[in-house]
């Protein structure tokens, strides 16, 4: 028989080599450090709330009134200039309308040379044409800023004139009605003149 020797050793165990050792500080030392990219990402949420939404708000309002300043700085188009060829056009469809009535009745009520009737509808005509271009030029060229339009229209403008004065004084059977309708678009017409006169010079500065 053989003999008792005693209860076996216990397991020898080993320890880790300076690799490993060194491996596992810098794993920990990367789970334990914060990211470089959480940190800038908190930075910036910081800048941001700093001003907060109202901040952000002010900011852009100030560069939309920055905007609209510059703009009007830089505009040359006359409105009030705008709104007399509005006002004018409008009336001159009215005054077309009635002068052209006005000269069908005193055809029917009145003695009236058929030569003048036809002299008178052709002048009232030419006159609606010319109207229609000088608006057309005074408008763009008022809108664009562009001087040659504007001139143009402003020698237009002084032939309408001058039709106007025509229809005030010097047709064949003149009435109270056109005498007052002749007036008033001769009123229009020079007050338009003088602004014309100015935005051109504006602009060809």
């Amino acid at each position: 028989m053989l003999p008792n020797l005693g209860s076996p050793p216990p397991p020898f165990r080993k320890c880790p080599s300076a690799p490993g050792q060194t491996n596992r500080a810098s794993a920990v030392a990367r789970t334990s450090a914060p990211k470089r990219g959480t940190r800038e990402r908190r930075s910036l949420r910081g800048c941001r709330d700093r001003d907060g939404p109202a901040g952000g708000a002010a900011k852009m309002a100030a560069a939309r009134r920055g905007d609209l300043g510059s703009l009007a700085t830089h505009q040359l188009s006359s409105v009030p200039l705008q709104m007399l060829f509005y006002i004018s056009g409008t009336y001159y469809t009215l005054y077309f309308l009635a002068t052209l009535l006005i000269i069908t009745y005193k055809s029917q009520v009145f003695s009236y040379p058929h030569r003048c009737l036809v002299l008178d509808l052709a002048l009232l005509l030419l006159m609606g044409i010319l109207e229609a271009v000088r608006l057309y030029l005074g408008t763009r060229g008022n809108l664009t800023e562009a001087e040659k339009p504007l001139a143009a229209s402003l020698a237009l403008t002084a032939g309408t004139a001058l039709l106007s004065a025509h229809f005030l004084l010097w047709q064949t059977l003149v009435l109270w009605v056109d005498w007052a309708l002749s007036a008033t678009l001769l009123a229009l017409h020079s007050l338009e003149a003088v602004l014309q006169v100015v935005a051109v010079a504006t602009f060809t500065r």
